[in-house]
């Protein structure tokens, strides 16, 4: 017997095993509906008396950087001996007002007193060897002219005695004999008197020659002696310049080695500011850049003199000097804070700095609403910054409010419900 099934009717219709594969079609298709439409954005409620909310303004940015100085003297020269040796006594004191050429330290150097007594021996030992040279030398020369008349007598006997026997051959009262030697005397004579005046001029000239080698050796022991002994008065450590003596490293008793640094004048007929500023900066700044500070109610102008290039610690270095005026009661170590202008005035949207800064690096920032219940999270790009400013130059517009202070809680929130 067949059974009659029941049609399903109402609800229960929709879930027989004919309609379920539309059933399911639908339920997808809700589903990729909600997730394409819904809110994606994360929320994080907070109370609006804890934040810090400034409003973008479309004013004149200065384009200027604090940085922090210490007065120094203009120049500092460092106090070096030009001579090793063991300090004897100390003549000035630190912090003293000094004169170019006053001495500072005594030093003494037993090895160099020792040098100057060898040096000392041997110059008399080269003056003695001198003067014992020059008396032989005359001596030869006596003797050579002695030997030069004796000849210059022979010659004239000699002659007399040719010229006699000369007058007898002709008359034919003297042996050929006896004439000829007469004559080969004679000219043997005249001969050894040309030789003798020869070796006088050779001896003479060879005399001058080592009279002059030797006169110069001497010369040479002699400024010897002279740099020795003041090699002697470079124990004297004196001072290079006008100043103070701002630095000295040195104790009685002390061994000094030639050149090594105990101490530094300072040259107080100037000051400059050397100032430490962040590598940020270091492809902005330059020679002849301007900066200001203010001290008891005065403003005083300073300008870079020198940019140092090395990097440090995330800081170089600069040095200031100072344009008019200088503070009354200016010091050596003083902390003054400057305003270095790196850039004219312009026209630009800027916000005030805060603590924001740290979290988003200036990329983002949350924009309060209009009604002041919600802030937004928006992309922003920002330029120049000074001490009180930052200049943006996309994402805001002049009269937006904007929440400056810190964002350490807030993670990456989109929104922030702002409960009053």
């Amino acid at each position: 017997m067949d059974i009659q099934i029941e049609k399903k009717k109402g609800v229960k219709a929709l879930f027989t095993k004919k309609n379920l594969p539309y059933l399911l079609g639908v339920v997808v298709l809700a589903f990729i509906l909600w997730l394409i439409l819904r809110d994606n954005s994360s929320t994080l409620k907070i109370d609006a008396r804890t934040i810090l909310v400034s409003e973008a303004v479309n004013g004149e940015f200065n384009d200027y950087v604090r940085v922090t100085g210490q007065v120094q003297p203009i120049t500092t020269v460092q106090l070096s001996p030009l001579e090793g040796g063991i300090v004897e006594r100390l003549v000035v004191e630190e912090g003293a007002t000094v004169k170019k050429g006053d001495v500072i330290v005594v030093l003494s150097n037993n090895n160099l007193n020792l040098s100057i007594l060898d040096s000392e021996a041997q110059l008399a030992e080269k003056q003695n060897f001198l003067r014992n040279t020059l008396i032989t030398m005359e001596q030869e020369r006596l003797s050579l002219r002695k030997e030069q008349l004796q000849l210059d007598l022979d010659v004239a006997r000699k002659k007399r005695t040719f010229q006699q026997n000369d007058e007898l051959y002709k008359s034919d009262l003297l042996a050929r004999e006896v004439w000829l030697q007469s004559k080969e005397d004679y000219e043997l004579a005249e001969k050894n008197r040309v030789l003798v005046i020869e070796r006088q001029k050779q001896d003479s000239l060879y005399r001058k020659i080592q009279v002059e080698q030797m006169e110069e050796s001497l010369d040479n022991m002699r400024r010897n002696m002279l740099l020795i002994r003041e090699r002697v008065s470079n124990l004297k450590v004196k001072s290079p310049i006008d100043g103070e003596l701002g630095l000295l490293d040195a104790v009685l008793g002390q061994s000094i080695s030639a050149g090594a640094k105990i101490g530094q004048i300072n040259d107080l007929s100037d000051y400059k500011v050397e100032a430490q500023i962040d590598e940020h900066y270091i492809d902005r700044v330059r020679s002849g850049l301007e900066a200001s500070f203010e001290r008891q109610n005065t403003q005083y102008r300073m300008k870079i003199r020198k940019v140092y290039p090395e990097v440090r610690n995330g800081q170089f270095k600069a040095d200031f000097t100072f344009e008019g005026d200088r503070p009354d009661n200016i010091r050596s170590g003083q902390t003054y804070y400057l305003n270095l202008q790196l850039g004219q005035p312009t026209q630009a949207i800027i916000i005030p700095r805060g603590s924001f800064y740290q979290k988003t690096g200036g990329s983002w920032i949350y924009v309060v609403s209009e009604d002041g219940l919600r802030a937004y999270r928006r992309t922003i790009k920002i330029g120049r910054q000074n001490p009180q400013y930052y200049e943006v130059l996309e994402g805001l517009e002049a009269g937006e409010k904007v929440i400056v202070s810190s964002y350490d809680t807030y993670g990456d929130n989109d929104q922030l419900i702002l409960n009053r």
